[in-house]
């Protein structure tokens, strides 16, 4: 499959970009046709939103050159590259909560009448790229009280506005459910039918062979290759972004019969954990799946004290324990890494040495005092533990790949010694090098010892890191599966209560 028209609409000529201490982009060159899904992938930190930093204005090259339908272009800020028909669309939302809809997706471009906002023409004309977008949402609705889903999709329906001619899509499916990444892919193709260049970026290789027409390989800042997306296989882009091969098929290991160290009776918590009953033995991993909203998060925050339960229990080494908060869990072993990374795992202002000894630091403190040298040695020993790849202890962690920043979170934790682990969508918006290194840790955690709860809305991974697997439906388990049998049409029939077999393109996409 190739493009339907070969005019290049945006060129990168040599694109050089330096940070302190660091060259994000090293002499990156490759083109963009009209009508082309022109897909850009690489590991975290390879140079991917860096350059369309640089075509959307946010951004200036320090050496090279960007044309645009043949013509030099100099973008000197966001508002340049929205003139020139750049549309950016990150995967970090920059919607307005505080305003509706319809004024979120015309900001800056309200029509107007005798010099005043007409409001009529706002919200007919934003609830019509709404319609265009298959989405049903109110354009007066407020954006705060939309799912975060349904944000995203506002974010990219502001981009429609003003007829654009490039769109930059940054993993634009990370926040969305199953029915609204169709909608989003059956934009993609009517935009690209238009003869609109779409460059998308994604960890997800399934999208990928699905829209791309050609797709370039970043690593370390560096352009590998630009292919035919029909002339590669996905092991051959793995291979190419992480310069080697990884195994992606690898089933964890079969799982001997151990203690049961966490066992959950009857709990229940809010209208999601209606009931909720299972066991965690040493050394298993135990996958939580179910389709969005059947309780399998708030289980695991349950239990870790985050989400207040009103009846049931919680009992370790056959032991009831009281767990009301996070401050209780911890204290008995059980640690919890959220799903939202930056917001919920990391101090982003703090540096990588900061956020992993954070959870530890009781146990450097001399007479009042914090004994530093020993707090560097013990970030070190983690650092090296953990393959975390930082120019310095001293780093800020926000300028961390994703992958990285996981990493960071896996380790402050872990430095505590859990008992039980529960993971909730441990590689999201992580490549997929990243994913193999942490399920790596994952697998070594649960060879320890340690019992570990995975939560993930990716069925492949459910299936390959598991050795059961518990599914939810509509607040309670639905059945357990053990995952060396198990496969995605059973889990996904117990998703659905069994009552029949389910469509694949209803099955959400987050949890």
């Amino acid at each position: 499959m190739g493009p339907r028209v070969t005019k290049a609409v945006v060129s990168f000529e040599g694109i050089l970009k330096r940070f302190p201490g660091v060259t994000a982009l090293d002499g990156v060159s490759f083109d963009v046709s009209a009508g082309e899904v022109h897909a850009l992938i690489g590991e975290n930190g390879a140079g991917k939103s860096t350059l369309m930093k640089i075509l959307a204005g946010a951004y200036r090259a320090d050496e090279g050159t960007v044309r645009i339908d043949g013509h030099q272009v100099q973008i000197h800020g966001p508002e340049a590259g929205r003139g020139l028909g750049v549309r950016m669309i990150y995967q970090e939302l920059t919607v307005l909560p505080n305003l509706d809809v319809g004024r979120n997706i015309l900001l800056g471009r309200e029509p107007t009448r005798r010099g005043l906002v007409n409001w009529r023409a706002l919200y007919r004309q934003a609830q019509a790229i709404l319609t265009q977008l298959g989405l049903d949402i109110d354009a007066r609705t407020m954006v705060e009280d939309l799912a975060i889903g349904e944000q995203q999709m506002v974010e990219i329906a502001r981009a429609l506005v003003g007829d654009p001619k490039i769109i930059v899509l940054d993993e634009p499916t990370s926040s969305l459910t199953r029915s609204e990444e169709e909608a989003l892919f059956d934009l993609v193709r009517r935009l690209k039918d238009r003869g609109v260049a779409i460059l998308y970026i994604s960890h997800r290789m399934e999208e990928i062979f699905l829209l791309a027409d050609r797709v370039t390989v970043l690593r370390d800042g560096q352009w590998v290759a630009t292919k035919p997306i029909g002339d590669v296989t996905e092991q051959d882009l793995i291979a190419l972004m992480v310069g080697r091969d990884i195994d992606t098929s690898a089933k964890a290991p079969a799982h001997d019969a151990a203690p049961v160290v966490l066992e959950v009776r009857d709990l229940q918590a809010g209208p999601r954990v209606r009931g909720v009953s299972f066991a965690v033995e040493a050394g298993e991993v135990l996958g939580f799946s179910g389709l969005v909203g059947s309780g399998r998060t708030e289980t695991a925050l349950a239990v870790f004290g985050a989400e207040p339960h009103s009846g049931g229990e919680i009992l370790l080494n056959g032991d009831r324990r009281t767990v009301h908060t996070p401050r209780d869990a911890i204290a008995s072993g059980i640690l919890y890494v959220p799903e939202d990374r930056k917001g919920l795992g990391l101090v982003l202002i703090h540096t990588v040495a900061e956020n992993l000894a954070l959870p530890s630091l009781p146990r450097f403190e001399r007479r009042g005092l914090l004994d530093r040298r020993g707090e560097r040695r013990f970030v070190a020993e983690w650092i090296e533990k953990l393959g975390v790849r930082t120019p310095s202890p001293d780093q800020q962690i926000e300028f961390l790949s994703g992958g990285n920043q996981q990493k960071v979170v896996l380790a402050k934790w872990l430095a505590l010694g859990p008992k039980i682990l529960i993971l909730d969508e441990p590689t999201r918006g992580i490549d997929v090098g990243a994913k193999a290194e942490v399920f790596r840790l994952i697998r070594e955690i649960a060879a320890q010892g340690v019992a570990v709860i995975l939560i993930s809305s990716e069925l492949p991974e459910i299936l390959r890191e598991s050795n059961r697997i518990a599914v939810f439906h509509q607040g309670r388990i639905a059945g357990e599966l053990d995952a060396a049998d198990a496969s995605e049409e059973a889990v996904m029939a117990l998703a659905f209560g069994q009552d029949r077999q389910p469509d694949r393109t209803q099955m959400e996409a987050s949890p």
